[in-house]
């Protein structure tokens, strides 16, 4: 069991399909550390509820501690934003995530940072297939222990379509530790991606780790060692947002 310092409290944003159980492993080494984790659940089911829901499903999980800090996986990440914006927070983590601009929706985010073409290219110079359909245990599962992936795919939630239509309402990046995680080998968001979209929008470097897209899953340890030193961390975004 390893800390660095002060219980935090870390709230944690799942991707699509919302389900806070992807960061179950991560949440329950950080507890073991001493920390406060807070998995939040979200709305992705209801096709009535949108990114507002879904940051207010953030604000209910938080409820009154002050300041925490947001760990947001993959589409999280425009959940994060819009939770930012409303309240105080102590940091930001984004793990294999995406990162809005202000006013931008998640179904443009692909066609504006690129990420078809750098998912084509990663497969291309891995000698994979560069026009297959996305495969849920190549592209998503491909490190994740059996079990791990034999209950995730039985417990598999529909996303509704609205989140990402719903523009990510916010002026500016808070002044606060911003940091980016990306996995070595992630296949949908590749880390050379990633690492060029940090740049650009937040001014940060991506800090590299073992794993594909679901880290949280292949590699909770080493995920809660970056996380936990989020509290600790001095990059403030650039604010590159616009």
């Amino acid at each position: 069991m390893r800390s660095v310092g002060r219980m935090t409290t870390f709230v944690f944003i799942p991707g699509a399909g919302g389900d806070a159980w992807y960061w179950h492993r991560v949440a329950a080494e950080l507890t073991a550390r001493g920390h406060e984790a807070i998995s939040v659940d979200l709305p992705a089911e209801d096709d009535k509820a949108g990114l507002p829901e879904y940051a207010d499903a953030v604000d209910a999980a938080v409820g009154e501690r002050a300041e925490p800090v947001l760990v947001a996986l993959s589409l999280g990440g425009f959940t994060a934003a819009a939770v930012a914006a409303r309240r105080p927070v102590a940091g930001i983590v984004f793990v294999n995530a995406m990162i809005p601009l202000p006013g931008e929706t998640a179904s443009a985010w692909g066609e504006v940072t690129g990420s078809a073409e750098a998912r084509r290219e990663l497969a291309l110079r891995q000698g994979r297939d560069p026009d297959a359909d996305v495969d849920l245990r190549a592209d998503f599962f491909q490190d994740v222990p059996e079990d791990l992936i034999a209950y995730a795919l039985s417990h598999d939630r529909d996303e509704s379509e609205r989140i990402f239509g719903d523009p990510c309402v916010f002026e500016a990046w808070p002044a606060v530790p911003i940091r980016v995680l990306t996995g070595r080998d992630d296949r949908m968001f590749p880390a050379v991606f990633q690492q060029r979209v940090a740049r650009e929008r937040l001014g940060v470097e991506a800090e590299l780790l073992p794993g594909g897209h679901l880290v949280p899953l292949s590699h909770p340890v080493e995920v809660a060692d970056l996380v936990e030193r989020s509290g600790t961390a001095s990059t403030a975004p650039d604010c590159a947002t616009d």
